[in-house]
């Protein structure tokens, strides 16, 4: 009988990066008994800094087996426990550092080109999430905020515009993010009263997944993509929101475009023709797949072998 696993997450407290390798842990405790011990590195500045912090906070946690990280400012964290306990590293995302210098790297299709990547690398459609479908029926209507952003901007009369079209049946939830413009939820509330409007500020920890794990139908910004991987993982039809683009091509934008031209995403254009959110061809599971890959992993030792840093 395979002995238990014991994970270490090193966070930097950005909840987008942390929430990646906790929905990778989840998915592993899914599949195999595991214990989780979390390394906080938010508030430490510096290399030095963050290596102390580290050190510190991982001096009496039982040995891991598998070591996870998100954030350019957990890399070298990542790399040095990982050899000091002799554990596996895990990074999500590409790195900035060498790919070879990382047992595994867990990063979207789009982050890379056309050439295969390294062998260690998993790609991903999407980051990876906490999202899971719910087992009872999926009766809500919710509505996901981004804000201007390197690839896109914003245009908020145009956006008020395109809600009330897509919400005219009522019954719609509304949360926004950090980036959506002050004064915009604001407006929302003068011109479309029918929406219920759920501030991300006033949420309480967990509350997108669980609410993405009850809806049928979500509207996302494009300018999101963290938001929209996980409404595609919730197994809920999904319909992108246009916002003006900032540039003509990006990984990122082909990206979304490769989801539209599959069928797993139905842009606002589409909706308007159809009246309908398609049913997306597949239901994204990118965590609970890589979870997968790690765990055979180590169960046949296929993992590979770390190199000299």
């Amino acid at each position: 009988m395979t002995a238990p696993l014991h994970l270490w997450l090193i966070g930097d407290g950005k909840p987008g990066h942390e929430n990646q390798s906790l929905g990778l842990a989840e998915a592993i405790g899914r599949r195999t008994p595991c214990g989780i011990s979390r390394i906080s590195l938010a508030g430490h500045g510096g290399l030095f800094g963050r290596l102390r912090a580290a050190a510190a906070a991982a001096k009496d946690l039982p040995k891991p087996d598998f070591i996870l990280a998100a954030g350019h400012a957990t890399h070298p964290s990542l790399l040095w426990l990982a050899r000091k306990v002799s554990a596996r590293s895990v990074v999500l995302m590409r790195p900035s550092l060498p790919l070879r210098l990382f047992d595994r790297v867990i990063a979207p299709e789009h982050d890379f080109d056309q050439a295969a990547p390294p062998p260690n690398v998993i790609l991903t459609e999407g980051a990876l999430n906490r999202v899971l479908p719910g087992d009872g029926p999926r009766t809500g209507k919710l509505i996901l905020l981004g804000g201007p952003s390197k690839t896109h901007g914003w245009d908020g009369p145009a956006l008020l515009a395109m809600l009330a079209a897509a919400t005219d049946r009522g019954g719609w939830e509304l949360t926004d993010s950090r980036r959506t413009p002050p004064g915009f939820l604001g407006e929302l509330r003068r011109d479309l009263p029918g929406i219920r409007v759920v501030p991300h500020a006033e949420t309480p920890p967990g509350w997108l997944p669980q609410r993405l794990a009850t809806v049928k139908e979500v509207w996302v910004t494009e300018d999101s993509v963290s938001m929209i991987y996980e409404a595609l993982s919730s197994g809920a039809r999904v319909g992108l929101l246009p916002v003006p683009r900032n540039v003509g091509n990006s990984r990122v934008l082909r990206g979304l475009d490769s989801l539209v031209a599959a069928g797993f995403l139905t842009p606002f254009a589409a909706w308007r023709a159809s009246g309908r959110l398609a049913h997306p061809p597949e239901h994204l599971s990118e965590a609970d797949r890589c979870a997968e890959i790690l765990v055979a992993g180590r169960e046949n030792n296929s993992l590979l072998s770390r190199p000299e840093l």
